[in-house]
């Protein structure tokens, strides 16, 4: 299988937390070119993974901000002259009842997850149309499928994650930039160990599985596959 990823500039949004920084290392001991987004400050360099050495920090990019996330996207592509993949991490996760719940929380995680995918994926475009082929990769949820008590702000949410997959492969088909998908179920992060921590940790998804997973869409042989929602689950039920 050709790869596709040796070589390759992949900027990442929310690229400062657990599952972006996890799945940056993935790609980039396979050659990958990085380039870090996030909201808060940038790590510093000698904190970052080994297989990100030279890798390009963005930080204090609030990607809810339209010009906000074209500053961060053209910064990527001064900075190593392309941009061949966009891979969409960034989002937030809240558990609320509706009747117990504020109607802000639905605001938010409308924004963190939906309006930081479009604005980012609308600031790559014009990059990633002068590659022979792009990629863009959304971080969706398995709840956006069926949501349980206490999901519903951020199902609804990922359901639009989901959408904005669909509606943006359709109207990239007739060019050589892919939009997908990864549907995640729990993933072990360290957050999700101590909010749930009589939970068993083995059935959840490794970060790696899901960069591994990406890494499938960045190849050739992954070219056909347009609008798709991956579900990645372990063996959460």
């Amino acid at each position: 299988m050709e790869t596709g990823i040796n070589g390759s500039v992949v900027a990442i949004t929310g690229g400062f937390g657990h599952l972006g920084l996890a799945t940056a290392a993935w790609l980039g001991a396979r050659g990958a070119r990085i380039a870090l987004i996030g909201r808060g400050a940038a790590p510093a360099a000698e904190t970052l993974p080994a297989e990100l050495v030279g890798a390009r920090c963005i930080g204090g990019a609030d990607l809810v901000d339209e010009q906000a996330a074209v500053q961060a996207l053209d910064a990527v592509q001064r900075e190593f002259g392309r941009l061949d993949v966009l891979l969409n991490i960034a989002g937030a996760f809240a558990w609320e009842t509706v009747a117990d719940g504020d109607v802000a929380t639905w605001d938010r995680m409308y924004a963190l997850n939906v309006k930081t995918a479009l604005n980012a994926s609308k600031a790559a475009l014009p990059h990633l149309l002068q590659r022979p082929s792009g990629r863009i990769v959304n971080i969706g949820a398995g709840a956006a499928l069926k949501a349980g008590p206490g999901m519903g702000a951020y199902a609804a949410a990922k359901s639009g994650v989901a959408r904005l997959t669909e509606a943006l492969a359709a109207e990239l088909r007739d060019t050589g930039v892919t939009v997908n998908a990864i549907a995640p179920s729990i993933i072990d992060t360290p957050q999700n160990r101590a909010d749930m921590p009589d939970a068993d940790f083995t059935r959840w998804v490794q970060p790696r599985e899901i960069a591994a997973t990406i890494g499938f869409l960045l190849s050739a042989d992954a070219q056909a596959i347009r609008g798709a929602w991956i579900p990645v689950t372990g063996r959460v039920e």
